[in-house]
């Protein structure tokens, strides 16, 4: 794998929610939408990998750390084989009525920002040389 981009609208569900069956969906929705980025070409990474998420939002009370697991799990068997793999995580929330500068904008997160509502911006890439710590 080098690098595996995909947007979800959001907001997104938390790990911490009291009600199980949204959570549930939240993960179905993240997988539905994942695979529809994902191409024959690609293949499950085996090996460990980095998941960065990005949470474009209006109006937000989640805290960032509530949003990872489930988009972790809904992630197994298409991005990587299993969640363990992921040894890095960089996870940003950011209010869409705030200034805020986009290097590099790739196509997909494009797409995100013209589809004019909160949404998410998750990638998975190989993780950083585990020998280096920063």
């Amino acid at each position: 794998m080098t690098r595996f981009e995909f947007i979800v609208n959001g907001p997104p569900v938390s790990q911490q929610t009291r009600r199980p069956h949204r959570l549930e969906a939240w993960r179905n929705t993240v997988r539905q939408e994942a695979e529809k980025y994902w191409s024959s070409e690609q293949k499950t990474a085996t090996g460990l990998v980095m998941l960065q998420i990005t949470y474009f939002y209006d109006s937000d009370k989640m805290d960032v750390d509530n949003i990872v697991k489930p988009i972790q799990d809904a992630m197994k068997g298409l991005a990587y084989v299993d969640d363990n793999q992921v040894s890095d995580l960089l996870v940003r929330k950011r209010n869409l009525s705030n200034n805020f500068r986009i290097e590099n904008m790739t196509s997909t997160l494009a797409e995100g920002f013209a589809r004019g509502n909160e949404f998410l911006h998750i990638v998975v890439i190989d993780a950083p040389n585990q020998e280096v710590i920063i």
